[in-house]
């Protein structure tokens, strides 16, 4: 039984010190504003207008305050706008994740090719 618990409670504990070290403080790398409620948000099938009005309003800040987005912010964005039938928008989102994020080049190009050209809306 305490086997269980461990196995159950342990990867919890991993994941919660790894996200407290993530997060926005003044000596942070990026800023991560609300995105990651506004994934936990796209999860749980929640209005994809109100995310990305969020995430836009995060970004408007982001630039204003001169800091830099946390990997993955823009591959979000796009999703949000392939779902809202903004191919244009998306494949701009899905190219800048590649071009600040290098590692994500492959990834980056599967959605390009998958999902930078759908123009019908998913969700509202």
């Amino acid at each position: 039984m305490r086997a269980r618990f461990v196995s159950r409670v342990l990867p919890v504990l991993v994941l919660a010190v790894c996200l407290s070290a993530c997060e926005s403080s003044p000596g942070s790398l990026y800023s991560w504003g609300s995105y990651e409620s506004q994934v936990y948000a796209y999860l749980n099938g929640e209005s994809r207008g109100e995310q990305l009005a969020a995430l836009e309003s995060d970004l408007a800040k982001t630039r204003a305050d001169g800091k830099a987005v946390p990997p993955g912010f823009y591959a979000h964005l796009g999703l949000l706008y392939v779902e809202m039938g903004n191919a244009a928008e998306a494949i701009a989102c899905f190219t800048m994740e590649k071009t600040l994020f290098p590692e994500s080049a492959v990834f980056m190009d599967f959605l390009l090719a998958n999902y930078g050209r759908s123009t019908s809306p998913q969700h509202e």
